[in-house]
Formats: C-alpha cells, sequence, structure tokens
C-alpha cells in the first residue's frame, strides 16, 4: 500500500530509539510519568525540562519539583529564552548526555520559535537516536508531529483550508498529534488535518491520558481518557466547495492499556 510505504520511509528518514511519553494535557497520569522516567534510564538519568511552551517563570521550576517528587536526582530546566540558547554549548553538551527531555504545555509556537533550525533541535534528534526518552504535556505534545496544528482556524465544522499547520519538530513523523481531545471537541480539526495529509494518521490524546511510543512503534494508551487514531490512508475523500467528504475513513477508539502498531496502521488485538 502506497502509504504504508511512505510511512516506512519516514521512519527510516527519522529514525528514533528512545520512547516516548506523550500526555494530551490536564492532569498527569502518575503511570505515565513513572513510565517517562524508567525509559530515561530511573531515578540516576539526567532528566531536562524545556518550560519554553509556557509563559509562566516558574515552569520550570515546578517541574524540576515534580520530578524530584518522583525520585530523580538530576533535573535541570534549559534556559531558552533567547535565540542564542539554542546554540549555547552548555545546553548542548546537557542534551548529550541526558537520559530523558519533557516538554511542558502552553503554546507549543514557542517551542517551535526557539528550537527549529537550531544546534539544540539537532543535538535533541541525536539523543533521541541514540536512546533518549522524550516525554510532554499539551503544547509540549502537539509540538512532536512533523507537521504541527497551531490551535487557529474555525473548528465548528470540517472544511479544507481551515486547520493551520506548521512545521514541528519532527521526533514523531508517523501522525499529527492533538491535545486535550475529547475534552475539548477537537475532532473536527483532526479530521480534517489528516484529510489533507492521508499519509499521516491522526491521533487525539485526551486529558489525564498519555500514550507511551515504544522502540518498535507500538504505542500504548496509558490513563483515564481516550486516545482517539484517524486512518485516512483508504478513505474516498472529496471537497465540494470547502466542505469535507470521507467514506471509509477508520477511526480507532481507545482506552488504557490497548495497543496499536503505527507501522502496519493496526491496533493490536
Amino acid at each position: 500500500m502506497r502509504w504504508i510505504l511512505l510511512l516506512g520511509l519516514g521512519v527510516a528518514l527519522y529514525g528514533g530509539r528512545g520512547q516516548m511519553v506523550l500526555i494530551g494535557g490536564g492532569p498527569k497520569p502518575e503511570a505515565a510519568m513513572t513510565r517517562f522516567v524508567q525509559a530515561a534510564g530511573g531515578a540516576e538519568a539526567l532528566i531536562l525540562i524545556v518550560p519554553t511552551a509556557s509563559e509562566l517563570a516558574d515552569t520550570g521550576e515546578f517541574y524540576c519539583n515534580l520530578f524530584k517528587e518522583l525520585g530523580c536526582k538530576q533535573v535541570v530546566a534549559l534556559d531558552l529564552a533567547e535565540v542564542s540558547d539554542a546554540s549555547d554549548e552548555e545546553n548542548l553538551a546537557l542534551v548529550a548526555r541526558c537520559g530523558g527531555i519533557f516538554f511542558a504545555g502552553g503554546d507549543q509556537r514557542r517551542i517551535t520559535a526557539a528550537l527549529l533550525n537550531t544546534p539544540l533541535l539537532e543535538e535533541l534528534r541525536r539523543a533521541f537516536e541514540r536512546g533518549c526518552a522524550i516525554g510532554g504535556t499539551s503544547a509540549g505534545t502537539a509540538c512532536m508531529s512533523r507537521w504541527m496544528i497551531t490551535g487557529d482556524g474555525d473548528f465548528d465544522r470540517i472544511t479544507a483550508e481551515n486547520v493551520v499547520v506548521t512545521e514541528g519538530l519532527g521526533l514523531f513523523p508517523h501522525a499529527i498529534l492533538d491535545q486535550h481531545f475529547v475534552a475539548r471537541q477537537r475532532q473536527n480539526r483532526l479530521i480534517a488535518a489528516v484529510l489533507e495529509r492521508p499519509e499521516l494518521l491522526g491521533i487525539g490524546i485526551d486529558e489525564g491520558t498519555a500514550v507511551w511510543l515504544k522502540e518498535d512503534l507500538t504505542l500504548e494508551v496509558i490513563g483515564e481518557g481516550w486516545v482517539v487514531v484517524y486512518d485516512a490512508s483508504d478513505a474516498l475523500a472529496e471537497r465540494q466547495g470547502l466542505r469535507w467528504s470521507a467514506l471509509n475513513l477508520k477511526v480507532h477508539i481507545m482506552v488504557n492499556g490497548q495497543q496499536f502498531h503505527l507501522p502496519t496502521r493496526r491496533p493490536i488485538l
């Protein structure tokens, strides 16, 4: 199948041997946070916090304290307030030796503005390829897509040329990710996004819920809400003006413990 081949190509291009734990916002499931710490190497591993998405000055301190409460002994918040910080040798050295990097919530555009086309992002990608764990919540999840939903648009309809999508960090190239998904009724925008880009899955992660991406590219749901997967690779999609129609659009609604294999686009039963 053509889209499966393209997906495989994306895996080859972007690589990545690390695990990812991405939360849809809201309450952070203890099991997800614990899984991230384990994937990062345990309590002794260096954990980096990227608070850049948030406008609150104490976000870095908040997450440092949160991970210390989980038993982590080395937690450092990266200061990316200036453009030059993404080229700072000390920051690059921290990323090169860390076991995990966690992205806070806020506005995902602040993350991409600070990191795209920088030495720090390249170092982060190398870290992920060597096995560094990547975590995030809310905006810190949305930014992981190769194509990132910004939050702009009119989402009370399913129309073309409506959902604003820009370049993301590209650490999760298999899909377009969306957050606060069921709680904020964001189905329309993600459906429209995948109809325009059917080579990508649409993965909507609810509040209080996470996806754990394993090394074999299997997703497992952790938490109390839902993860919704849209697959438009076989859909018969047409536009009437700006209105989308789509026949045979696949939808998977998943809850805690259920799994999905990204390369084959199939749930694991």
